[in-house]
């Protein structure tokens, strides 16, 4: 298979989405607007969004009126929210952070739930580096990722594709089981730390229903 792992949630997507669902639910998370607010990012800021999926946040900063560009590796996601969102279409472009390559810089970047489907630590180190190239020289991210702050585990990413039964909404269904690394605090830090990112603000949050317990770190360049 020479699918890169982290794109298996390509599949996942295109399951939901044939049976005439959204995979995730439309609930937001709130703390990405929280934080647009206490930090005072401005309108005319530029933001970008890492791992968009369904649009779920996107769609509240968008509509909040900010200059946001909408990234995701997965071209059905993409889709999805263009469709979605018709008003706001050109906001949403496929992106591998790991690959592509964009000149562009902002003043605010947010990724929830993105980091944990990173695995190795190459990948992990390619997705804080990104972010680190990418931010003005005074900008400022949001990094939400599963965890405790406690727990370290990591999933077989030579079994992303393979087919497992999860819940939803809609019942059962039958989907790729993608990837998924969770680290403590300290790790986190850590791996900041190591790729220039300083930790402005840390703590626990979630994203409900998805997400009870999200660790999140705002972080700007050293």
């Amino acid at each position: 298979m020479n699918e890169k792992y982290y794109t298996a949630y390509e599949e996942r997507y295109k399951t939901a989405h044939q049976k005439g669902v959204s995979w995730a639910s439309d609930a937001c998370t709130p703390i990405v607007m929280d934080v647009i607010r206490r930090y005072r990012i401005q309108p005319e800021h530029d933001l970008l969004e890492l791992g968009c999926g369904e649009g779920r946040d996107s769609k509240v900063v968008l509509e909040n009126g900010f200059r946001l560009s909408a990234t995701d590796i997965s071209e059905e996601a993409i889709s999805y929210c263009r469709k979605k969102l018709p008003r706001y279409a050109r906001s949403f472009s496929v992106l591998d952070f790991l690959s592509d390559e964009t000149d562009a810089c902002f003043d605010f970047i947010y990724a929830v739930a993105v980091i944990h489907m990173l695995v190795p630590d190459e990948d992990r180190n390619g997705f804080y580096r990104f972010i680190r190239d990418h931010l003005k020289p005074d900008g400022l991210a949001l990094i939400c990722t599963m965890g405790d702050g406690e727990t370290e585990m990591q999933s077989d990413v030579t079994k992303a594709f393979e087919i497992q039964e999860r819940d939803h909404e809609s019942g059962k269904m039958l989907v790729a089981a993608t990837s998924c690394r969770m680290v403590s605090f300290g790790t986190f830090a850590q791996e900041l730390a190591k790729n220039g990112l300083s930790v402005t603000e840390k703590g626990i949050t979630s994203a409900l229903p998805e997400f009870d317990k999200l660790m999140y770190a705002v972080v700007k360049n050293h």
